[in-house]
């Protein structure tokens, strides 16, 4: 018995407007200059992955005002404005990056205020379609007052469904309470599934998944394709050698297979990647295959 892989997720499923994505999607993070600071170095080679992305089916795109900062965002525009009626473009608010290149919270009600009038600006937009509210560490704002502050600017027209990024199980209890959470995007990979410390780190999807299934809601994950040493990595390169396919790839697959409220987002900056990303979702894992990896 072959396992049977959905093409689509529904965002805000419940909402009077549902999202269709196609899975997977794609992650622009990487598409900027080192430590996700400054212009790509090929910014034509940008452009036409993101436009290269569209015309393989990819309807979903992944960004956030941070990264570069404000280059993603821009390239976006560039590359695909004036938008087609099905493109996604999901982002994130939260964070501000500083000039010594560091990450830090941004998140009391004015400030995301700002952040969301900046993705309006950069990406050419009267309304956000997805916007993620990425909880910090050491925020001067309660998890609370700002998600509040996010349903205010849903109210007033300025995002069309609200999600939730690096949140703890029971701070998307408390967000499900407050509200309608379209989707999550917490760290979730096959070989990284729980809370990854430092400053891009973050909590982990593997605690919160059940609930988010429960509920209908898609969980996005980043950093999808972070590797490390150990069993679990042997295990999931030797599936990528049975179906010759590399262990990136496989991870893709094993994500569009592990709940069909999964919508990866693998990033990269290199057309023939992006290629080889998209073409994991041909693949079918058998039970046994699941098993073996589990």
């Amino acid at each position: 018995m072959i396992a049977t892989i959905s093409s689509t997720v529904i965002i805000g499923e419940n909402s009077e407007h549902p999202l269709t994505a196609y899975r997977p999607g794609y992650g622009t993070m990487r598409l900027t200059g080192e430590q996700i600071w400054g212009e790509p170095a090929n910014r034509p080679e940008a452009l036409r992955i993101l436009k290269r992305a569209v015309d393989l089916g990819v309807n979903y795109i992944d960004t956030a005002d941070y990264y570069g900062p404000g280059v993603t965002n821009r390239l976006i525009a560039e590359a695909l404005y004036p938008y087609s009626e099905d493109l996604i473009i999901g982002t994130k608010i939260g964070a501000i990056r500083k000039g010594d290149k560091s990450w830090n919270a941004f998140s009391k009600p004015g400030q995301l205020r700002q952040s969301v009038d900046n993705n309006l600006k950069e990406l050419k937009q009267e309304q956000l379609s997805l916007v993620h509210f990425r909880f910090m560490p050491g925020a001067e704002a309660s998890f609370e007052e700002s998600l509040e502050a996010m349903f205010t600017l849903q109210k007033d027209g300025k995002i069309l469904h609200v999600g939730l990024s690096n949140v703890s199980r029971e701070q998307l209890e408390t967000g499900l309470k407050m509200g309608r959470i379209a989707s999550v995007q917490n760290l979730y990979g096959y070989t990284q599934r729980t809370t990854l410390s430092g400053p891009m780190g973050g909590a982990g999807g593997e605690e919160i998944l059940d609930l988010l299934e429960t509920h209908h809601i898609p969980l996005i994950p980043y950093f999808s394709l972070q590797t490390s040493l150990g069993k679990g990595q042997e295990k999931i390169e030797q599936m990528a050698d049975k179906y010759n396919m590399s262990a990136a790839q496989m991870n893709i697959t094993w994500l569009l297979h592990k709940s069909p409220w999964i919508l990866p987002i693998p990033g990269t900056t290199s057309l023939a990647h992006l290629e080889e990303n998209l073409k994991a979702a041909e693949t079918s894992l058998s039970p046994e295959d699941m098993a073996f990896l589990s």
